[in-house]
């Protein structure tokens, strides 16, 4: 038997037809008629412009959480900072640090991707880079973003890496970045962060 690499790939199908249902404040309703080769299929799905996380680590391996009421689900969930491809053109690093700031309050003098993927690929094509953020000090006090709506009241925690995988373990977490981010980190550290790639942002302009 041939071994496989296991490795997603992207292999788009034809898409025969495309229509927006519904344009939402945020993200669009989608539906595509798709051909499989033998068959055609519908498939609707939510057409998000994908979002960048922060697993900020201060000197003491302490996480960075914040608290953020989610609607859909009626929680306030414990998350990474986090925020929207909402600027054309940004890189995603600078989107992540821009994010750090207004949520946070914190600016990163070293960067690396940390973990990269779809939070609901069944019916959303919402992708999610989580960077790994150090060296954090804090924003001036002139300089700090206005947060307005639920982010408005957010509360802030640090957690030690390995009380936030315990939390994650014992289910108290459900944000799936944060699922997602806190293991990855836990996982890099235990090798020593050798598998990450430093990312240097661009300068401005």
């Amino acid at each position: 038997m041939a071994e496989h690499v296991v490795a997603d790939s992207a292999a788009p199908r034809p898409v025969v037809s495309h229509e927006v249902l519904h344009h939402g404040k945020v993200w669009d309703l989608a539906t595509d008629v798709v051909d499989l080769g033998d068959s055609q299929v519908v498939r609707e799905y939510v057409d998000h412009p994908g979002a960048v996380a922060v697993v900020a680590l201060d000197e003491a391996d302490r996480v960075l959480l914040v608290s953020q009421y989610r609607h859909p689900v009626r929680h306030e969930l414990w998350e990474l900072p986090a925020g929207l491809l909402d600027v054309e053109g940004e890189e995603l690093v600078v989107a992540a640090a821009r994010e750090l700031a207004e949520e946070a309050d914190l600016v990163a003098g070293s960067w690396w991707t940390l973990v990269d993927f779809f939070t609901s690929p069944g019916g959303s094509d919402e992708r999610i880079v989580v960077f790994l953020a150090r060296d954090l000090s804090a924003v001036p006090d002139a300089d700090r973003y206005t947060r307005v709506d639920e982010e408005a009241d957010m509360a802030l925690a640090w957690l030690p890496l390995d009380e936030a995988v315990d939390a994650v373990l014992a289910g108290r977490l459900h944000s799936p970045t944060a699922i997602t981010g806190v293991l990855a980190a836990a996982a890099a550290r235990a090798r020593q962060w050798s598998t990450l790639e430093e990312v240097v942002p661009a300068p401005p302009g």
